[in-house]
């Protein structure tokens, strides 16, 4: 567990970082007493998203609306005389602008997180009696549009696995790299798909964390909290192979005995893990974008399938609200749908029941 506990320790101390920098080079200083207030609320990693989130709010108010002054002059009478329309015109700047020299396009998902922080940075210095009004909050959220539930389906699920443990569909640059890879990208795709973890679990996880004697093993939940996961038969036998592999390569304790290693002997990214789901999908199925979490998806449909049961989903996954579960897996409502088609007869039956 030490050394699992020091992964994510890392981690936020590298979040608190880059917070700390945002607020004395980017950031207006009365963001100080914010993000102050907030730290005993919030995660790093949600306070480093409000902090980029606001980096572009302010930066769009010095070019837009007051363009002599710099990030770093702004004070809170510049915040309070910021109007509803200013803020809805900033959600439009949000859909094609120019910030460190890239070109940047939110959806409207990313334009509802961005308002979000801007709110509640509003409310909290209205709240303190810092500024007199709130235009933040006559400010409508973006509507969203419900996106297609994107996953693989049953043969797709036994095809990526299959592509990657023999490697067939890869190019031939991918081929060179792939035999020595090929146990541990096995292994991560089985986990994803047998248990439906989330990317940043997996990489956090470590060998101790693995308990053979009752396939289960520990994970760090979004927020800090520890979680025991079970897996089956699939999943166990492909683990039991990457860490024979690993012990025989004498990589089983190499960056302190981090359970998924990159090339480099290393822990392997958040990145890397992404970049080889979306190799192997794009041969089973190049007309989806499969990402880690498409994966976690497909592990949901199918627990949902099979147990009928929500609640157990929102429980193994890790969600805390239902309705997030709820919203994943309704489309499987039309399994229902497809079931019941039938049903309704629309003609009598050959006896000429009428009933």
């Amino acid at each position: 567990m030490k050394e699992n506990s020091d992964y994510y320790t890392q981690r936020n101390n590298d979040n608190l970082k880059t917070i700390e920098r945002l607020l004395d080079e980017e950031l207006p200083p009365f963001c100080l007493d914010y993000f102050m207030a907030i730290d005993s609320q919030t995660s790093p990693l949600t306070r480093l998203n409000y902090a980029h989130d606001l980096k572009i709010f302010f930066y769009y108010l010095c070019t837009k609306k007051l363009k002599n002054k710099d990030v770093k002059e702004l004070t809170l009478l510049d915040i309070e005389a910021v109007t509803n329309s200013d803020i809805e015109y900033f959600l439009v700047f949000l859909s094609n602008y120019t910030y460190g020299g890239k070109q940047h396009n939110c959806n409207e998902r990313a334009k509802a997180r961005k308002l979000s922080s801007v709110r509640a940075m509003f409310k909290y210095f209205f709240n303190k009696g810092l500024i007199s009004v709130n235009n933040s909050a006559k400010v409508a959220t973006p509507k969203l549009h419900e996106r297609p539930i994107i996953r693989l389906d049953g043969n797709e699920v036994v095809n990526i696995i299959d592509t990657a443990e023999s490697g067939v569909g890869l190019s031939p640059r991918q081929k060179s790299f792939h035999e020595r890879n090929k146990v541990r990208d096995s292994a991560i795709l089985i986990l994803f798909l047998g248990t439906g973890i989330r990317i940043s679990e997996l990489v956090g996880l470590n060998n101790d964390d693995i308990n053979f004697k009752d396939n289960s093993f520990i994970v760090t939940r979004k927020g800090g909290g520890k979680s025991i996961l079970y897996f089956g038969e699939d999943v166990a036998e492909a683990l039991s192979r990457y860490i024979e592999y690993k012990k025989q390569t004498d990589l089983i304790m190499a960056d302190g005995g981090a359970l998924f290693l990159s090339s480099q002997k290393k822990r392997i990214t958040v990145r890397a893990v992404e970049n080889l789901v979306e190799k192997y999908a794009r041969v089973v199925s190049p007309l989806k974008k499969i990402s880690p979490h498409k994966l976690r998806s497909t592990y949901g449909t199918q627990l949902y399938r099979a147990t009928g049961d929500i609640y157990i989903v929102a429980d193994v996954l890790g969600h805390k609200d239902i309705n997030t579960t709820r919203k994943h897996y309704a489309a499987i409502s039309e399994d229902n749908r497809r079931a019941v088609a039938d049903k309704v007869r629309l003609r009598r039956n050959d006896e000429g029941d009428d009933d």
